[in-house]
C-alpha cells in the first residue's frame, strides 16, 4: 500500500500494534540491529536543511584553505560526505537523545565551551 506520504513501514505497524494492546494483552516485540554494512565517518562540521515532510542532515570535515583565488582572505572550506534524510519523528528523537548524552557527558567531565575564545588558554 501506498499512501500520500509514501510506501508505508512494516515496523510502524510492528510498533503501533504494540502500543494499541488492550489491558489484558501482551505484544512483546523484538529489536535486532543490524550493523553489518554500516559504514562510519568523522565529522566536525553539519548543515541542516528541511522540507514539510523530512529534514536533512549533511555532515562533514572543515579545514582553512589558506591559497585563495587572487590572493584573498582565507576561506573555511567544509566538505560534505554523507547526508542523512529523516522524518521529523525521528530527527526529535535524535534530538532528545543528543541532549542526553551531551548532558551525561557534562556530569562527568564538565560543561563543554562553545565560544573558542572562552576555550583559549591565556599566556
Amino acid at each position: 500500500m501506498v499512501s500520500k506520504s509514501g510506501p508505508e513501514n512494516p515496523a510502524d505497524n510492528v510498533v503501533a500494534a504494540a502500543l494499541t494492546a488492550g489491558p489484558n494483552e501482551q505484544r512483546a516485540v523484538g529489536l535486532r540491529i543490524d550493523d553489518s554494512q554500516m559504514v562510519s565517518c568523522y565529522a566536525n562540521a553539519f548543515r541542516a536543511n528541511a522540507t514539510p515532510e523530512e529534514l536533512m542532515l549533511d555532515v562533514g570535515t572543515n579545514k582553512v584553505n589558506m591559497q585563495t583565488p587572487q590572493g584573498g582572505p582565507p576561506e573555511i572550506v567544509i566538505s560534505v560526505s554523507h547526508r542523512v534524510v529523516m522524518n521529523y519523528y525521528v530527527a526529535k528523537r535524535l534530538a532528545i537523545m543528543l541532549s542526553q548524552v551531551v548532558r551525561q557527558y557534562e556530569d562527568q567531565y564538565g560543561e563543554l565551551e562553545l565560544d573558542v575564545a572562552k576555550r583559549r588558554k591565556k599566556s
